[in-house]
């Protein structure tokens, strides 16, 4: 078998110039950046929310509770920093089943990546435009970061791809936090291996250039939990595994100690119900140390307009086509009540 070429798509330059943002909303994008990088570096106590769907599926309902997200964070933006996850990419741990945005912007058509990378630039660019908000996506392909570079404010690196090289160097020169899990068996030295090499500088090659990067001071840490040898989901965001996570920052004297809690997957055993629970306790974990307090930077949700899942012929507005997620008045209570606690 060989792979078979279908057509040259454009390079990312060509796209950011058919797409691109206008003065106002670079503006807007700086301002984010740096509030979002002042809660890693500790110059705010803010906490930061990265919140959304499992997967972007449709530009609607994702624009939809965008725009929720808006009038809620006007609510509490005095205590929390909310970024939206609009994540395009979707890992599949066997290769099978809906890729995400990029591959089908139509869930139920073939897969089309010229329309997919429009779509997803699209609603980048309609997040930020429309809403004010720069937002997050996973880098599943370090390859395709920049086609949306110029429009993303932070970057999760995923428990499947935390040991690649590739995503570390990259994620040592994107210029924005990037969040890199612990991988799905759990060992924390993996994990912390990943941020050695993405808070350093490399030379490497990329998109066939030869670049070098200085390091991201920004790279931190998420706990999503892990499988255990024989299948069973273990939750990692107790109080003290939180303190071990700190312990081994200060052994290994990273910049910038942080931690996001990612309150789904193997945290919540996939039950999404329990993210409610889960951030509740985090954030009385941060209450109860000064030390878990400065550590842990925010929380990662996974919540859309309706509770749970669907497939994908099933057409629920805002309902989830890959992992289920908290619905709307869920999630919005809970933002209150997060910000009610911090």
């Amino acid at each position: 078998m060989q792979m078979n070429f279908h057509r040259k798509l454009p390079i990312p330059k060509e796209v950011k110039a058919e797409f691109p943002l206008t003065p106002e909303m670079e503006q807007m994008k700086a301002k984010r950046d740096e509030s979002i990088r002042a809660v890693f570096d500790g110059t705010s106590d803010k906490f930061i929310l990265v919140i959304g769907p499992c997967s972007a599926d449709h530009s609607e309902p994702v624009l939809e509770y965008i725009s929720r997200l808006r009038r809620i964070e006007e609510q509490v933006s005095d205590k929390i920093v909310i970024i939206p996850r609009i994540y395009t990419n979707k890992p599949r741990t066997t290769g099978q089943g809906y890729k995400g945005m990029l591959h089908q912007p139509d869930p139920e058509a073939k897969p089309d990546m010229y329309k997919g990378i429009v779509a997803i630039r699209e609603l980048h660019l309609s997040a930020l435009r429309d809403y004010g908000f720069s937002c997050a996506d996973e880098m599943l392909y370090p390859e395709n970061h920049r086609y949306l570079s110029d429009l993303l404010s932070y970057v999760a690196v995923g428990a499947r791809s935390v040991e690649d090289q590739q995503h570390r160097l990259t994620a040592s020169g994107v210029g924005i936090p990037v969040g890199m899990k612990n991988p799905t068996g759990g060992d924390l030295n993996v994990m912390m291996n990943s941020l050695v090499a993405a808070q350093s500088g490399h030379t490497f090659l990329y998109r066939g250039w030869e670049v070098s990067t200085e390091g991201n001071p920004y790279a931190h840490a998420i706990l999503r939990g892990f499988v255990d040898y024989t299948g069973r989901s273990v939750s990692n965001y107790h109080y003290e595994d939180l303190l071990r996570v700190m312990d081994l920052y200060e052994k290994l004297n990273l910049a910038n100690p942080s931690v996001i809690v990612d309150t789904n997957h193997n945290n919540s055993g996939k039950k999404y119900l329990e993210q409610i629970r889960i951030a509740k306790d985090i954030v009385h974990s941060r209450n109860q140390n000064s030390t878990i307090k400065s550590l842990v930077k925010g929380l990662m949700i996974e919540s859309y307009l309706e509770d749970g899942a669907q497939s994908a012929d099933e057409h629920v507005f805002g309902k989830s086509i890959t992992d289920p997620c908290l619905g709307w008045e869920k999630t919005e209570q809970l933002i209150l009540d997060i910000a009610d606690k911090l």
